[in-house]
């Protein structure tokens, strides 16, 4: 198994977004917070050898760092055709050799019938944008459906709602852990170059 840092070392390698959808909140999330999402399940046990899919892949940052850690398949599915293009070139650029299959769809309600065991890696929208509120709330309800753990970032201070959420959809959150994310400016709503987000990672059983 490569460590932390040589996994977000290969990712370091993956191209972000050529025309980012403000009203998606396509941000690119950086390799070393995916590296770190994607250690902690390899760790738990959790992508080795198990089908993973990425809920709202993009130019599939999480997707590929899972395909670097021996899972049976990957699946990412996203709703916009440009970022998944992105995504299989960044596949051919990573040079991986687990299956990963790229699905245009709606994250929130994926066309997925599996029924292997599923784990749920995914960077959902915050919900910050006007039209967008609760998004993270759909995601999490598509994770609810399809695996039976998964994982995904939130912002700080989100543990409240994403604990009662889980609870009510007969989920637990086992782990949670905290994490910095670096947004650079790419909107015109920017006001700063670059600006750091606190967040938290959970694992959920479902």
């Amino acid at each position: 198994m490569s460590t932390k840092r040589q996994l977000a070392q290969r990712l370091g390698v993956l191209t972000g977004f050529d025309e980012p959808d403000a009203s998606l909140e396509q941000y690119r999330t950086p390799p070393a917070v995916a590296a770190y999402l994607v250690h902690l399940a390899d760790l738990n046990g959790d992508v080795a050898g198990r089908t993973v899919v990425d809920l709202g892949c993009g130019t599939g940052m999480l997707a590929l760092g899972a395909a670097l850690r021996d899972p049976a398949r990957v699946v990412g599915v996203d709703i916009d055709p440009k970022p998944l293009s992105t995504a299989r070139a960044n596949q051919d650029r990573i040079g991986t050799e687990t299956a990963v299959a790229w699905l245009r769809a709606d994250a929130t309600d994926p066309p997925l019938c599996l029924a292997e065991p599923v784990t749920v890696l995914m960077n959902p929208p915050f919900g910050a944008q006007s039209g967008n509120e609760h998004a993270d709330r759909r995601f999490l309800g598509a994770a609810a459906e399809i695996s039976t753990v998964s994982y995904s970032i939130h912002n700080a201070g989100s543990a409240d709602f994403v604990e009662s959420f889980a609870a009510d959809n007969g989920g637990e959150v086992t782990a949670a852990y905290r994490s910095t994310l670096s947004v650079p400016r790419q909107f015109a709503f920017h006001d700063d170059d670059e600006r750091d987000i606190d967040i938290e990672l959970f694992r959920i059983e479902w």
